[in-house]
């Protein structure tokens, strides 16, 4: 089955309204809130949640009988995952979903003893989200997505399909996009011992991000590495639609980025990691904390390069790359 079939067989109602199921008799119904930095209608947003609704039920916690989920999915809107927050916290669901670092970080500032569970954050210990991996103490927990090294990666992959690439922007959102001086540093340290100048460009709005696109494109060599963060995500088909107008070869953090039309993109498999979280939730409802679960990290990373947009941007995809990507868009 073709994803975007799976996706709009799922209902998006479904997803996003708040489930009002009746436990049966002998059940107790648990409840837990998502928040969430991605919007609620992103098919991205959709497939993710879905992975975790299949294994929950296969947990044996059923949305028809003893499990009822309340989505709060306010974007790439700062203000509003603060506001959600508080408002999640309110209702005192046994356990918040928290999608996101400034989820987590919101979270994190309105309950102390809710348990929390989150997806994706980069370096959960230097954000203070946990006391260390092994014992995160407090009440928060989860599964991280990337780690800082990865941006050595990320430019790595990118000058191995473009070789004279000698000069890259990173793009993030200085609000959204938490700690994207630790993504600069990694990206920077590849770049000296590449022969590749890197430079920050932050990006608040649609016209900062042609402004920062035009900009690296307008003189030969030019390249772009996309930093992971709510705004990105939310905002990637004016991306990947800029970076194909102005012919920049750029480089993303997920699988769905190049499956839309991006050149090419390396990072963890999110789906994977929404999955393993059902298993967090299921230990918290039965009884365990969350200070003694050790955090998680990504037990797969996926390289996915989109050959008709290399084919567009006049790009030969070496043979080595070919090989070692786990899908090859055509």
């Amino acid at each position: 089955m073709r994803r975007r079939d799976f996706v709009a067989g799922l209902g998006w109602a479904m997803l996003i309204r708040p489930l009002t199921a009746r436990a049966q008799q002998g059940d107790r119904m648990r409840r837990v809130g998502v928040l969430s930095g991605i919007a609620a209608d992103d098919p991205e947003m959709i497939v993710r949640i879905a992975a975790f609704r299949q294994a929950m039920r296969e947990k044996g916690w059923s949305e028809d009988r003893n499990l009822q989920i309340d989505y709060r999915c306010a974007g790439a809107d700062a203000a509003r995952i603060k506001s959600y927050a508080v408002e999640l916290v309110g209702a005192a669901p046994d356990l918040i979903l928290a999608i996101t670092s400034p989820s987590v970080a919101a979270l994190r500032q309105a309950t102390s003893t809710i348990p929390i569970v989150f997806v994706g954050p980069a370096d959960p210990v230097g954000q203070g989200f946990v006391a260390n991996l092994a014992r995160p103490g407090g009440n928060i927990t989860g599964f991280t997505g990337f780690e800082f090294s990865i941006g050595e990666k990320w430019l790595g992959f990118l000058k191995g399909l473009v070789p004279g690439v000698t000069r890259v922007a990173f793009l993030f959102h200085p609000e959204l996009g938490a700690f994207h001086s630790h993504w600069l540093h990694s990206v920077e340290a590849a770049a000296a011992t590449l022969g590749v100048k890197a430079t920050a460009a932050p990006v608040r709005a649609a016209a900062d991000v042609e402004r920062v696109i035009s900009a690296i494109a307008a003189a030969p060599n030019g390249g772009m590495v996309v930093q992971p963060d709510p705004y990105t995500l939310a905002n990637r088909k004016l991306i990947i639609e800029l970076a194909a107008r102005y012919r920049l070869p750029a480089i993303f953090a997920y699988r769905h980025d190049a499956s839309e039309g991006g050149l090419v993109s390396y990072g963890p498999d999110m789906h994977d990691l929404y999955r393993r979280s059902a298993s967090y939730v299921d230990r918290i409802f039965k009884g365990e904390k969350p200070a003694d679960l050790p955090v998680q990290q990504p037990l797969k990373y996926e390289l996915v390069i989109n050959l008709k947009t290399a084919k567009a941007l006049g790009l030969t995809v070496p043979l080595e790359m070919q090989v070692a990507a786990d899908q090859l868009i055509e």
